[in-house]
């Protein structure tokens, strides 16, 4: 059902996570960023689908449609492209973290450029290969 609303479109699902009491949770994102708008349009959408399918006679489920939020993990590839230049948090596996700006994403690794002198601004770039990435988070900045 979600597939087809979001369909040409910049929009795309980050995860899904439905509950035994029919609470359905779903988390977007899109290329140009997944303001309000979209999000209220999206969940309209998919809740007159939801109605109109019959799944749910009573109307016995509730839906969630929102974007993972800034200080959740990036889970996909498409998430960590749309998020090149901003600041990011990359912790390795063996638990070292890499603090940097997201500069390049390919097929196999990302490529950040790290401050290595702070008065002098040096920096440098670092090659993390994804399979060796636990987690990365987008750094907010004030």
């Amino acid at each position: 059902m979600l597939l087809p609303i979001i369909e040409g479109t910049d929009i795309f699902i980050v995860s899904i996570k439905v509950k035994p009491t029919n609470n359905f949770k779903i988390f977007l994102d899109a290329d140009d960023g997944f303001s309000i708008a979209k999000c209220s349009s999206t969940n309209r959408k998919l809740r007159y689908a939801i109605d109109e399918s019959g799944l749910f006679p009573d109307g016995d489920y509730s839906l969630e449609v929102s974007s993972p939020g800034v200080d959740e993990p990036l889970l996909l590839h498409r998430q960590y492209t749309k998020n090149i230049g901003r600041k990011i948090e990359v912790t390795m596996l063996e638990g070292l973290a890499v603090l940097g700006n997201l500069m390049e994403v390919d097929e196999d690794k990302v490529v950040l450029e790290v401050l290595i002198s702070p008065k002098k601004k040096d920096t440098t770039t670092t090659e993390i290969p994804f399979s060796s990435i636990k987690q990365s988070v987008i750094q907010i900045s004030f």
